[in-house]
């Protein structure tokens, strides 16, 4: 697989977990798309290692350790086939530089910290590439670690952009500190999330939208819990308002997420499981979103898709 001409790979350092995509372009139809190759996962949690603004030892170092494992897999690959991309947990640390300087030696290219507006359109991208549609007003809602991505768009066109600094590590960290859940810790990370969201929900109402997609990994895990549990609308998949809410009873009546016992819950998730459900919950709530689908996820594809189209023009 190494130095496979065919072949491309997107990094994604996030706030809660480092992502390596490699991707090869085929053609389909026609039109040249992506088709994943291999994927994989290291549970980094940066955003759990935040003290007072900085990324703390063990952080740095479960950071600089995964970067060093992906290095490996990427050896023999061309600098014009690999990006790598780092969201809000490093774009807010004031130790950044420190940070990627040996992140970059570790991984063995070059590591863009890539602002809101720039994720939130490769998130975009990501999706148009993977749920294509011409007429359709879409939105996409990003629950990363550290940040939120609201885009709404038209077939390829992003029109509405907006990165809203809530995200499951960060409110599972300030909110159900070691697992634990209370009523009032929930109805009060939800309040303060839906404030968040209601600063920028009028622009979005106002142009509307057939379909809602949920395009992070936040996303696909609470599909997956809602419908292997049974807990959406009867007769309803992917995530629906009448879901969350039950999931939220589920949670509050364990009072701990290690007393959890759902079919389709990662071991791994279970730490972003409150923290993901509530900016969920209040994402619904104002925007007033009733049914969402989980996508393939977006951003690395996104970046995948941009170093595709570079190469071949």
């Amino acid at each position: 697989m190494k130095g496979d001409a065919s072949l491309f790979a997107a990094v994604d350092l996030g706030s809660n977990a480092f992502r390596m995509m490699i991707g090869q372009s085929v053609r389909r139809n026609q039109q040249l798309v992506i088709q994943e190759v291999k994927t994989l996962r290291e549970p980094v949690r940066l955003a759990e290692g935040f003290q007072d603004g900085a990324l703390d030892e063990l952080a740095l170092d479960r950071g600089w350790q995964a970067l060093a494992r992906f290095g490996k897999k990427l050896r023999g690959f061309e600098a014009g086939r690999v990006r790598a991309v780092a969201t809000s947990a490093v774009r807010e640390a004031d130790n950044a530089q420190l940070f990627l300087a040996s992140a970059e030696r570790h991984l063995g290219f070059r590591i863009d910290v890539i602002s809101g507006h720039e994720e939130a359109q490769l998130v975009y991208a990501g999706v148009a590439h993977t749920i294509p549609s011409v007429e359709n007003m879409r939105l996409v809602v990003d629950i990363g670690g550290g940040s939120t991505e609201l885009i709404l768009g038209q077939g390829t066109q992003p029109l509405l952009t907006e990165s809203i600094a809530i995200g499951s590590g960060t409110f599972g960290a300030l909110y159900f500190h070691g697992g634990c859940i209370t009523a009032q810790a929930l109805l009060e990370a939800e309040r303060v999330a839906t404030l968040q969201f209601e600063k920028v929900v009028c622009r979005y109402r106002a142009l509307g939208w057939q379909q809602a997609i949920g395009s992070s990994g936040t996303a696909r895990m609470l599909a997956k819990v809602l419908n292997a549990n049974g807990l959406n609308d009867f007769g309803q998949s992917g995530i629906t308002y009448g879901g969350l809410l039950r999931l939220s009873l589920r949670l509050l009546e364990v009072r701990h997420v290690k007393q959890l016992k759902l079919a389709g819950l990662q071991r791994h998730r279970l730490s972003i499981l409150p923290g993901g459900l509530v900016v969920m919950l209040a994402a619904f709530k104002a925007l007033g979103i009733t049914q969402m689908i989980p996508s393939e996820p977006g951003l690395r594809f996104g970046v995948l898709h941009g170093l595709m189209h570079k190469t071949n023009h």
